[in-house]
């Protein structure tokens, strides 16, 4: 069955279920994004815990539009021509994050195939105009794959970010139906680049820089193929993993194929560990930047 064809969404499971938050804290971070016209993949992309995260104050900015070149069959991102990038963008999301007081910050973007760098400039500007805000703040950066070109790549660890996450979405088998324009292979190159670059390069390199990579489960892969992905990871030197369940955005979008137990999270979560990844977050309701604060970056010597 393709994405367009229409099909009732299943019923969620009782672990999937949750109430509403009811603080002001909603509200507040409502009204500041739209006082600063920032975007955030918590909206854009449709993601299920952004009640819960706006309700605490905090959010993951989305740089550079919030139109995407692409049209991954999971993801409820518009695609369409993207509007050229707003140079005062960096400022406003530094404000943003000053405001809110946050000790950790994830910034993601759409993908932009249209720009040359792919958006990595401006990417590299944001972090420098919210680190020139708020000295001492943790940078995660959630970067799409910029082509594999090595010097986008170079460009946003120029800026030193802390956390480079890039996300591996699925197993290879389900990558060309999942991911539009991606493929599984770059994905794993642009990790191992990432920790190459920011070991190698004296320029490039951050006190406690770590790689960071996210799969959704139950698109319809196997256990085999899961943990095949999380080796792959691990063999291109990625640090952090998250694994949380996909669910379907829109009717338009891939169907669920599969909701994974949370039994079953705590299990992959042993097998990454045991990989060795530094810090692994696997449930249901994990996002690749969901509760991204509780890592820090002192506990890993």
């Amino acid at each position: 069955m393709t994405a367009t064809e229409l099909k009732p969404r299943p019923r969620l499971p009782e672990w999937l279920r949750f109430n509403l938050p009811t603080s002001d804290g909603f509200g507040h971070t409502r009204s500041l994004l739209d006082e600063l016209k920032l975007h955030t993949v918590c909206e854009s992309a449709k993601c299920p815990n952004h009640w819960e995260c706006w309700a605490k104050g905090t959010a993951t900015f989305m740089i550079a539009g919030d139109r995407c070149t692409r049209a991954c069959g999971f993801c409820a991102v518009s695609t369409a021509k993207p509007l050229a990038l707003e140079a005062d963008e960096p400022a406003r999301v530094a404000e943003a994050t000053r405001r809110m007081k946050l000790k950790h910050v994830v910034i993601t973007a759409v993908a932009r195939d249209d720009l040359k760098d792919g958006g990595a400039e401006h990417f590299r500007q944001t972090i420098e105009k919210v680190r020139e805000l708020n000295p001492g703040i943790v940078i995660e950066v959630l970067v799409p794959d910029f082509l594999d070109n090595d010097a986008a790549i170079e460009n946003v660890l120029s800026a030193h970010p802390h956390i480079y996450n890039h996300n591996l979405e699925t197993v290879r088998r389900l990558t060309p139906e999942v991911r539009h324009r991606a493929t599984y292979d770059r994905s794993v190159s642009v990790l191992k680049k990432a920790k190459e670059l920011a070991t190698r390069n004296r320029k490039l390199q951050t006190q406690n820089f770590f790689t960071k990579s996210g799969v959704m489960l139950g698109l319809g892969e196997t256990e085999e193929e899961l943990l095949q992905a999380m080796r792959d990871l691990r063999e291109s030197n990625c640090d952090i993993l998250t694994l949380g369940q996909y669910l379907q955005p829109t009717l338009k979008h891939l169907p669920v194929k599969e909701f994974v137990t949370p039994e079953k999270f705590a299990e992959y979560k042993t097998a990454a560990e045991e990989m060795g990844f530094v810090h692994v977050a696997s449930g249901p309701m994990v996002r690749s930047s969901y509760h991204a604060d509780e890592f820090e970056l002192s506990s890993v010597r």
